[in-house]
Formats: structure tokens, sequence, C-alpha cells
């Protein structure tokens, strides 16, 4: 479709049902390389964003942007701009500044703010349905979060989160 439609912009997302962001990514770059590639996703991985922009994405943002930045930031990329999410942009400067550092794996300060607040529901045994509802947010969403808090803390079921967080005195949202 993109080599099709030659877009100025393609919004690409990290999650998709048939491959993953960053695999459309490269095949979009490596058939249109001049095209411009801004990621968008809820993913607020620092690996995310350092493996889409060494693969060629022109930017990393966040969906819970505001449209209006969101515009702008299609504009500037455009221009030849990269954009970023504000959360993100300090993440690549500390991948830059550390670049052989190791994520640190198993620990709960590998996990984003919304990861952290996810977990604590998880440990207090409420379903992604649920979750999604008191969060304001896609049931979609909170399947992501749950499957990046599993993967960063080496994990494999929400059961094992939810312990990991009990064990770790993750906090437990109050109703």
């Amino acid at each position: 479709l993109v080599e099709q439609a030659a877009p100025d912009v393609v919004l690409l997302d990290l999650d998709m049902p048939v491959m993953n962001g960053r695999e459309a990514l490269a095949q979009i770059l490596s058939s249109r390389p001049e095209q411009t590639v801004v990621m968008l996703t809820v993913s607020e991985d620092s690996e995310d964003l350092t493996e889409c922009m060494r693969l060629g994405a022109r930017g990393f943002l966040l969906k819970n942007i505001h449209a209006e930045f969101l515009i702008e930031s299609i504009k500037k990329a455009a221009a030849g701009d990269n954009v970023f999410s504000p959360e993100m942009t300090a993440r690549l400067v500390q991948s830059l500044i550390n670049p052989g550092a190791p994520a640190v794996v198993g620990a709960l300060d590998s996990l984003t703010q919304r990861e952290l607040e996810i977990l604590g529901h998880l440990a207090a045994g409420r379903s992604n349905k649920v979750i999604a509802r008191k969060l304001d947010l896609a049931e979609s969403t909170i399947k992501v979060h749950v499957q990046n808090i599993l993967r960063k803390l080496e994990l494999t079921s929400r059961v094992q989160a939810a312990v990991y967080a009990v064990q770790h005195n993750v906090p437990q949202p109050q109703d």
C-alpha cells in the first residue's frame, strides 16, 4: 500500500496483527528508503524506541499525545525533522549517553509508570477489561502493557506478575 499510495508520512504502530511494527518498518524502508515513517504507539519501552530509530523511523510518538501535537509532529516529519513524544526524548538521550548499557531486566525500575500502575491492578486480581475501564484505555492497550510487563520482568503469566508485584510491594490501586 505504501508503494502504491506513496504517502508523505506513514504512521506505524508497533503492535499489529499480521506483522509487528519493526518488521513493517524494515520492509517499508527497504523498498522505499526515502519514505518518512513515524511510529505511533503505546510502547514506552526504550528498546522499542532505539530499535525503531536504528531501523530508520523519523520519530516515535505515544498515542496519548494531544491531537495538535500529533498534527504538528506529522508536519515536522514531512519537512525532514525527527519527532518524539516528550517522554521519549529523555529515553533517547539516555540511550545515546549510555549506549552499551544493558537493560535492567527483572527489576521494577525497567517498567514505565503506566506499567507499574497496571502491575498494581494485576496484583489486585483485575482483568484487562476492568483495568481498561478504570484507566480509561482500550483493552488492547492494556494487553500490550501486560505483555511488556511480562517480557521486562521475565515472567510467563499474569499470576506470576501478580505474585511478583505483591513480593515487591507494588502499590495496588484503591477503589
